[in-house]
């Protein structure tokens, strides 16, 4: 359990808070390139660790990421005209140009300048002195992303392996779920869940393929093997950006069964997949209440020899839950407004939980825990081993920042590769070290990356 102290520094991310000062230190993703896909287009409402902001694609086709509030007298800047300056030519890519407030025509460009204040005399230099908070933004994978630090201390772009993507792979989605953003990503670091809050009866009528043996399995055995071993034993192994771990179970047939998912400091996760992958799931603040959860495709898809059939998760045999598509703003049809439409009699006879959508499974159990859950509460054990870690990885990186000044972790500049942060799954040959898999040593990874030029 955590003490409420440390629970309100984990929990609140808005200006001046310990933890917000230390999520400022990462860019952070504000929104989908989809969002803002026009030069002169209509401007995005966007908050983001507790700030209320605007974004807009000006005529130029550059992004701009503000303050929502005029800084004249503090009309919604959501409201207003994306257009060229009033002594401006007004077609795209053709000179001054920025969001122009509905209230007086004050105008500001995407760096918060005020170039334009119609209301004021011809001869006034006053909008030379009037400036609305603005933060740098980096388009890269689907995402346009934000420094929300002081500026002296923005550090290069964290580069995940979106910067080389090719557009054929370029994909990203959210999803909007009304919790914390610390136990909205808990759950992408507790591997033992997916043995009941998953579980589907039908996973036992799925034949037996061959697979149980040490090597990479198919999807189905390793629906199979969840099922099978449901108390997994947790290992974790620290990292320069965080932390892997593996969920380690016993397969019906005595052999040894991993799935390492890898997290990265402050909100990042890669999520175990055969043979390995690296798509990002992100869970960014909103605001103390309330998070966004943000897939992105990082590296273009690895599965040498179609490893696990060359299917994803989700393509197991008898999957009983809705299909659901990942790119874009995914809407919210299960909520707890409907009870995530639970049906009681499939929960007796079919699926563990009778919620029909996988990830509203999830989004059940992180958000009917309340907006922030008070871990004074809690009861951990054995199985909570990562989620502890990844709590004191925070915790201490927020203290040390505030207290010492001390850089935090995994930031870009000190010369480590971010495309290395890669999950993996695995049936284990006897005296196979986990550690590898994944990993620039792993041969599976050499093979998919290195031998094809891909990275």
């Amino acid at each position: 359990m955590l003490s409420p102290e440390d629970n309100e520094i984990l929990t609140r991310v808005g200006p001046g808070t310990i933890m917000g000062h230390l999520l400022r230190r990462y860019w952070t993703p504000a929104l989908l390139v989809s969002e803002l896909p026009l030069p002169g287009g209509d401007p995005v409402r966007v908050r983001l660790l507790g700030e209320n902001l605007v974004a807009f694609r000006d005529l130029n086709g550059t992004v701009g990421l503000i303050q929502e509030n005029c800084p004249h007298r503090g009309a919604s800047l959501y409201f207003g005209r994306n257009e060229g300056a009033s002594a401006a030519p007004t077609t795209p890519g053709a000179g001054i140009c920025g969001l122009r407030c509905p209230y007086h025509g004050w105008q500001f460009d995407v760096d918060g300048n005020c170039i334009d204040m119609p209301s004021e005399p011809a001869t006034s230099s006053f909008k030379d002195r009037v400036k609305a908070k603005a933060y740098p933004v980096h388009e890269s994978g689907g995402l346009i992303w934000t420094y929300m630090g002081a500026p002296d201390t923005m550090t290069p772009f964290r580069d995940f392996g979106t910067e080389s993507l090719p557009p054929e792979y370029v994909s990203a989605g959210k999803t909007f779920s009304p919790c914390n953003w610390v136990q909205a990503m808990e759950g992408n670091l507790d591997t033992s869940h997916i043995s009941w809050l998953h579980q589907f009866n039908a996973i036992d009528d799925i034949p037996d393929d061959g697979s149980d043996k040490p090597g990479y399995l198919s999807v189905d055995m390793s629906w199979k093997i969840w099922r099978h071993d449901r108390a997994p034993r947790l290992e974790v192994h620290d990292t320069w950006y965080g932390y892997r771990y593996a969920g380690i179970r016993t397969t019906p047939n005595g052999h040894t069964h991993v799935r390492i998912t890898g997290y990265c400091v402050p909100y990042m996760t890669t999520v175990a997949s055969i043979p390995f992958r690296a798509r990002l799931s992100m869970f960014v603040p909103i605001d103390d209440e309330n998070c966004w959860r943000i897939n992105a495709v990082a590296q273009p898809p690895r599965n040498p020899n179609g490893y696990g059939g060359g299917h994803e998760l989700f393509d197991v045999t008898n999957y009983p839950y809705v299909k659901r598509t990942f790119g874009g703003i995914r809407g919210r049809r299960w909520t707890a407004e409907n009870e995530y439409e639970m049906d009681r009699a499939a929960q007796r006879t079919e699926t563990f939980t009778g919620i029909p959508d996988f990830n509203s499974q999830d989004l059940m159990a992180t958000e009917s825990m309340g907006p922030i859950y008070d871990r004074s509460q809690e009861h951990l054990g054995t199985s909570d081993r990562a989620v502890i870690r990844m709590r004191r990885i925070l915790l201490g990186a927020a203290r040390a920042l505030a207290a010492e000044g001390t850089k935090p972790p995994a930031l870009a500049g000190d010369g480590h590769d971010f495309t290395t942060f890669r999950s993996a799954e695995k049936i284990l040959e006897p005296g196979e070290d986990w550690r590898i898999l994944g990993t620039d040593d792993d041969p599976t990874v050499q093979e998919a990356v290195f031998a094809t030029g891909q990275n």
